[in-house]
């Protein structure tokens, strides 16, 4: 029997994570095994709006005291905007589901002033089966 006779792959699935940090340190936010890279991508847009609204919630949100909140002046950077902009881009969904169509990973990175933050999504091949 010739060498990968009688082998298929198994099936795919996606590990998605949030990590996020300064100039010094990173930090696991958060990951999930999925068993579809939509699925992942779902995942992760959630994460990305938890973490623009932890950053930088509304002024008027319920949990802060009235006049806990301000509004501060537009930054160059904006890590929450650019959160908020790549979960809600149609264009950037599909180019993500593109690139794990073809089998690579997709990662954002996106930063401010002061910190980073990655959103990935890797393909994890199942085990070779006989």
């Amino acid at each position: 029997m010739g060498s990968g006779a009688g082998v298929t792959a198994g099936a795919v699935e996606y590990l998605a994570e949030t990590y996020g940090g300064d100039a010094r340190s990173s930090v696991f936010l958060g990951g999930i095994i999925t068993p579809t890279r939509r699925l992942a991508l779902r995942w992760l847009r959630g994460q990305a709006r938890r973490i623009a609204d932890a950053l930088d919630p509304y002024p008027y949100v319920r949990w802060a005291p009235p006049g806990a909140l301000r509004r501060v002046p537009a930054a160059d950077r904006d890590a929450p905007g650019a959160l908020r902009g790549w979960q809600a881009s149609t264009e950037c969904q599909d180019a993500a589901l593109h690139a794990l169509a073809a089998g690579g990973p997709y990662a954002f990175l996106t930063h401010d002033a002061t910190c980073w933050y990655r959103l990935t999504v890797h393909p994890l091949p199942g085990p070779v089966t006989p």
